[in-house]
């Protein structure tokens, strides 16, 4: 399963509330037509683009010969300017998008995130038409999820049934509630952090990602 590992160069990229630092990683063996942009936890909860999940998000996406870009919401590290609840890390999510594209040359975008990340993910898929999504934990009980359009795009969402933090219920009666429907995975015992599940999820993640790259970029 496991990629060669990448080349890692730290990033500045010029944002809608200043710079935002990134983290850019490149397979060695990488597919140029695609570009992965992942979205970490909650910036007032010490969410930052070092998180494991986050981490795990990238390696699964490079598995699959994709360049991923990790990257820090306003505030965050050495990212500029403050917090603005959903909305300006939605505009920031979008310039990362805008900039990796540019950078790698690629015409297509894959859009995940994690929690708070899940919620810009989502909102990110459909202002620059990811080809596909991935939303682990998404905290529809936080964001009105209900209010944005759906991603028209093949959309997975890993979710845990002890999640400490996001009603797994909840979320899954969301699910139920849109059209088109992603996919879902749900993980037996697991918590919000996927604590000792990551190479778990890695696979399954892994495993959806082919399944899609082929057909769709």
């Amino acid at each position: 399963m496991s990629a060669p590992a990448p080349s890692v160069e730290k990033v500045v990229i010029a944002g809608p509330a200043g710079a935002l630092e990134g983290l850019l990683e490149r397979p060695p063996d990488a597919r140029g037509d695609v570009v992965a942009v992942c979205c970490h936890p909650h910036p007032l909860y010490g969410g930052a683009m070092q998180n494991k999940v986050v981490h795990t998000l990238a390696r699964s996406c490079q598995d699959q010969r994709v360049t991923s870009v990790r990257f820090n919401f306003r505030g965050v590290g050495a990212s500029e300017g403050k917090y603005d609840d959903g909305a300006g890390e939605s505009e920031d999510a979008a310039a990362v998008a805008d900039w990796a594209r540019r950078e790698t040359g690629a015409s297509w975008l894959w859009s995940l995130g994690f929690s708070f990340g899940g919620f810009i993910a989502y909102r990110l898929a459909t202002l620059r038409e990811a080809s596909l999504l991935v939303t682990v934990a998404p905290p529809v009980q936080r964001f009105d999820f209900a209010t944005l359009a759906v991603p028209r795009c093949p959309w997975l969402v890993l979710q845990g049934d002890s999640d400490e933090l996001v009603d797994h219920e909840r979320v899954l009666a969301w699910t139920k509630s849109v059209s088109p429907p992603p996919e879902v995975r749900l993980f037996a015992g697991g918590e919000h952090f996927f604590h000792g599940r990551l190479t778990e999820m890695r696979t399954v993640l892994g495993a959806w990602l082919a399944a899609h790259a082929a057909g769709n970029p």
